[in-house]
């Protein structure tokens, strides 16, 4: 990545059927949107006027993208696989091609949005709330953008979506698993495509009963903020209603590398089953240090001692190594071998453009643009508001992901989950096949009531 990148420097990138019926009535409210001089310039600028300023509304020039992807910090290897796809999705908004193709319905031509192309500025987000806060500030103030995406911590996006709310721009999402994020943290102005930690145990509980049995002891390792705080919350949930109980949990700071005063705590247990509650570099560092301690497959009260890493993406997978990831079940939202038409369009563009296959945080990324850009072309307008109207309660499918619904009471995505599991390194075709899918979760087994983390939206009119 340049420097010039790092430091969020302006780039630029330049038979009828229902899909067909969909994509004119699309075009037809982007042409009069879009078309100048000689054609309905004055009628744009009407519409314009219908409409108070709000955050970046109305727009100077071509609509403007922010990307706050963590470039250092434990999550930077999560921040680059978005930030690749980030790319791709305004290029495929410019000029057309991947989910463009599939997604159902999709009002997006390839040729912009309403008309314009898109362009975007990049900065570093340092896994860490307050400076990606400052940096999507920036973005807002200085750069102008109408929308921002980004991060992979769960701490990072609540920041972001509370000041998403106040200068009234919207947040799209990219990683966060934390049950708080559309619960008591949710925003009117922010939306989370990701799964999250209560639906991960919904998907998991079964899974590890019927591998691991039900007579289970587990002892957990959390990273001490507020995504590690929710997934263990959920873990213990659904693995003691299969039975299991939670011998101890021991939380370690984000950022840790030395896990051997945690491990050595778990290896004078009682346990059987050590779930690391850790994401980015925190699992890689558990994890190996855990399998190099003896831990996997060790025999404790005549169990072969199992561990489990509840979430986990193919790019922390790839870089804990096919020896340590053998046999580990997790879960997670995308997988770059799903034989589906949306899953294959993003896959083959991915590869084709950058030669390795994407991670689930990658996909994220690329379908909330992508998401955001269709709900502008549908709204016939970036005045937010109406963009939130556009988003809330939308189903689609072709993206990857199965049957969508972006659920308007909490701005929760609902689609299915993936439960994997390591493959053996005999298995593998190459370095990054690290998952078999072990099942794949309908989104009406992991959807749960809009009240069960209670929280506000928020009015449509920003914080003052």
């Amino acid at each position: 990545m340049s420097k010039e990148e790092k430091n969020s420097n302006n780039e630029t990138t330049g038979g009828i059927n229902r899909r067909s019926f969909l994509k004119a009535t699309a075009s037809t409210v982007a042409g009069v949107y879009a078309m100048g001089a000689g054609g309905f310039g004055v009628l744009n600028r009407a519409f314009a006027e219908d409409y108070p300023p709000m955050g970046n509304y109305p727009i100077d020039g071509n609509p403007k993208f922010g990307f706050v992807i963590d470039q250092t910090g434990a999550y930077a290897d999560e921040g680059e696989d978005q930030f690749r796809a980030l790319k791709l999705a305004v290029r495929h908004i410019n000029e057309g091609g991947g989910i463009l193709d599939t997604m159902e319905p999709c009002a997006l031509k390839g040729d912009g949005i309403l008309g314009q192309k898109v362009e975007y500025v990049v900065g570093d987000g340092e896994t860490d709330p307050d400076a990606a806060r400052d940096m999507g500030r920036r973005m807002i103030e200085r750069d102008g953008v109408i929308t921002y995406t980004g991060g992979s911590s769960s701490a990072v996006a609540i920041a972001q979506q509370d000041l998403a709310q106040e200068k009234g721009v919207i947040f799209m999402c990219a990683l966060t698993h934390s049950n708080d994020t559309v619960g008591k943290a949710r925003r009117r102005f922010g939306f989370r495509m990701f799964f999250d930690a209560q639906m991960t145990g919904q998907a998991l509980g079964p899974v590890l009963a019927k591998e691991y049995g039900k007579d289970r002891k587990a002892f957990h390792l959390t990273a001490d903020y507020n995504w590690g705080h929710s997934q263990l919350e959920s873990m213990k949930e659904f693995t003691e209603k299969e039975g299991w109980t939670t011998e101890r949990n021991i939380m370690t700071p984000l950022g840790t590398t030395d896990y051997s005063q945690y491990l050595t705590a778990v290896l004078n247990s009682d346990a059987d089953v050590l779930v690391l509650n850790h994401y980015g570099e925190d699992a890689v560092y558990s994890l190996t240090q855990a399998v190099r301690f003896g831990l996997k497959n060790r025999e404790v009260n005549g169990k072969e001692m199992k561990i489990i890493v509840p979430m986990l993406s193919q790019v922390v997978a790839h870089s804990a190594g096919a020896e340590n990831m053998e046999g580990i079940i997790s879960t997670n939202e995308f997988h770059y071998t799903l034989d589906t038409p949306g899953a294959q369009a993003f896959t083959r563009a991915y590869i084709d453009e950058y030669g390795i296959p994407p991670g689930h945080g990658g996909h994220t990324a690329y379908t909330q643009m992508i998401l955001y850009a269709d709900a502008v072309e549908r709204a016939g307008t970036h005045y937010p508001p109406e963009v939130i109207k556009a988003l809330e309660g939308f189903e689609f499918d072709g993206a990857g992901y199965g049957p969508t619904l972006y659920r308007a009471c909490d701005h929760q995505g609902y689609h299915r989950i993936l439960v994997v599991q390591g493959k053996s390194p005999s298995e593998m075709e190459d370095e990054w096949d690290v998952f078999n899918i072990l099942a794949e979760v309908p989104k009406e087994d992991v959807t749960y009531d809009c009240d069960l983390f209670p929280g506000e939206l928020g009015p449509y009119e920003p914080s003052k």
